[in-house]
């Protein structure tokens, strides 16, 4: 019998453009570990027009931009209002690694009020992703309480 949602897969799953898939494969691979698990080639066997990548147990699938399509990637946008979120063992090693692959560092790791070692930073196809550890449990109200406090500390809002 045919399963809804195959092996492999969750419910949902990022579906990412990028200006030239083959080379953010592997930007992924050095920065992130990432797996190809498939690459099918665009019209005229030019550029790929689908692939798809395993980073830890979460796949991301992938296309090139385009124009004739209206797809679009954040650098031809000039940003993306979308950030993925990868949580890791180590965020410190992560972001590093990332950072050295060629990454756009945006926030350094840091310890949050929710409970997440937490970074953010933007890959060379302009996709923001927020890395993160979890490092303690804590409950809402502990997580509220977190929040007014650090939103004391910041300009414009406290």
């Amino acid at each position: 019998m045919v399963q809804a949602i195959p092996d492999g897969y969750t419910s949902v799953t990022p579906y990412i453009v990028c200006s030239d898939v083959a080379k953010a494969i592997e930007f992924y691979q050095r920065a992130f570990g990432a797996e190809e698990l498939a690459r099918m080639p665009g019209p005229d066997g030019k550029g790929v027009m689908h692939a798809e990548i395993q980073i830890g147990n979460g796949r991301i699938m992938m296309s090139e931009e385009n124009p004739n399509w209206k797809i679009k990637s954040p650098t031809t946008l000039g940003g993306t209002p979308v950030s993925i979120q990868l949580y890791v063992e180590d965020c410190d090693r992560a972001f590093k690694r990332a950072v050295d692959a060629g990454a756009t560092a945006t926030m350094p790791p840091s310890d949050r009020f929710w409970g997440d070692r937490y970074s953010t930073l933007v890959d060379p196809f302009g996709h923001q992703w927020g890395i993160a550890t979890h490092i303690q449990d804590l409950t809402p109200e502990q997580m509220q309480q977190g929040a007014q406090e650090f939103f004391k500390s910041m300009p414009g809002c406290g």
